[in-house]
């Protein structure tokens, strides 16, 4: 027993009242988005049970509309895209920052700062042409997290297939709900995505990366090349240039090259130097050095590269290769001592050290 039991029974008392008067605080805030989340549940189950048409375009599928929620007005696009991907998708906020090309500090902080921003938003569903919006934000989002998983910025995996194949399903449910007038862009971008997605197998050999040109083909799934294929026949011949259709066309030139040395590398070239055009990125620029690089060999692809800057071990090590190619050994091995230093994904590290011995033994 308590020495006075009249003041333990006052402070027991007074604890529980504050503990009650703060969880009815909290109640306030969260009730009204949980029972809104409630009812769109119960709507997305009613949906796959019976088969009816949901009241918007979007609430028969819970991750769209959680998506949607993310894509909020009230967020920058690129801050909309990341905060999905952390929240979401689950992606690591190093990896994010790498999608962005920024720091992983500069990352966290923007992502603190989305979080309180929608704060005191509302989460109603947006209709019309907002839904219309939105919707465009979620496909730039949908190949984000797509990146992150094709091409996973730290850790072990080689290809993250769970997140990469939820890229592409929320890509397809975006594309059933978008108006007719958005198919020629949803249609490039879920070909995009299916081409990539197709070598993902053949990607992993025995836990470690297998570059395209080592690839297996046989292990490629060429029914989601087949499907690929016919989104993009029509759209290269009648629709405007854009980023989508553009990376896509790429992806087609190898998906329909019966080998690596097959490759239409001249055509690659040109449809990386409009992309270029188009989006300015210092990433298409490395791709498009790449690929230079094959076509008209490696002092070309490295003229490209001079001046560029970007974070990570794909420039260094780019950089490396060609050096390598051209014979320059010292070079090339003072690159990839770079790109080791600033690879964090052990498949990509083992390659990299891989190709650094084989280039300093001759």
């Amino acid at each position: 027993m308590p020495d006075n039991t009249s003041a333990w029974l006052l402070t027991a008392a007074r604890r529980r009242a504050l503990d009650r008067l703060r969880a009815e605080a909290v109640a306030v805030k969260t009730l009204p988005v949980l029972a809104v989340e409630a009812d769109l549940t119960e709507e997305a189950r009613r949906v796959m049970a019976d088969g009816t048409m949901p009241r918007e375009p979007g609430a028969a599928d819970e991750r769209l509309r959680l998506v949607l929620l993310c894509a909020h007005p009230a967020l920058a696009p690129e801050a909309a895209a990341a905060l999905t991907l952390r929240l979401v998708l689950g992606v690591p906020t190093a990896d994010i920052a790498r999608l962005f090309l920024v720091p992983t500090a500069t990352m966290a902080a923007r992502l603190t700062r989305a979080r309180k921003r929608l704060a005191g938003e509302s989460f109603a569903v947006p209709t019309g042409d907002a839904l219309v919006r939105r919707l465009a934000a979620v496909a730039d989002i949908a190949y984000l997290a797509f990146t992150a998983g094709y091409a996973p910025g730290s850790g072990d995996d080689v290809v993250r297939a769970d997140l990469a194949g939820e890229a592409v399903r929320l890509v397809r449910v975006v594309r059933e709900v978008a108006p007719p007038g958005s198919w020629p862009d949803l249609d490039a971008l879920l070909a995009l995505v299916l081409l990539q997605h197709s070598r993902r197998d053949a990607r992993v050999d025995v836990g470690g990366l297998v570059l395209l040109p080592d690839q297996d083909r046989s292990r490629w799934h060429y029914d989601e090349v087949v499907e690929a294929l016919e989104l993009l026949t029509p759209l290269a011949a009648s629709a405007a240039s854009a980023p989508w259709l553009l990376q896509a066309l790429v992806a087609a030139c190898h998906a329909t090259a019966a080998s690596a040395a097959d490759t239409d590398w001249p055509r690659i070239v040109s449809l990386y130097a409009e992309l270029e055009a188009l989006t300015g990125s210092p990433v298409v620029r490395l791709n498009r050095a790449v690929a230079v690089a094959e076509a008209d060999g490696p002092e070309a692809g490295l003229r490209l590269l001079e001046g560029l800057d970007l974070p990570g071990h794909r420039l260094p090590g780019v950089r490396g290769e060609l050096l390598a190619r051209a014979g320059l050994v010292d070079e090339a091995l003072a690159a990839y001592d770079v790109a080791l230093a600033a690879c964090e994904n052990r498949p990509e590290l083992a390659l990299l050290e891989r190709r650094r011995a084989e280039v300093a033994g001759g």
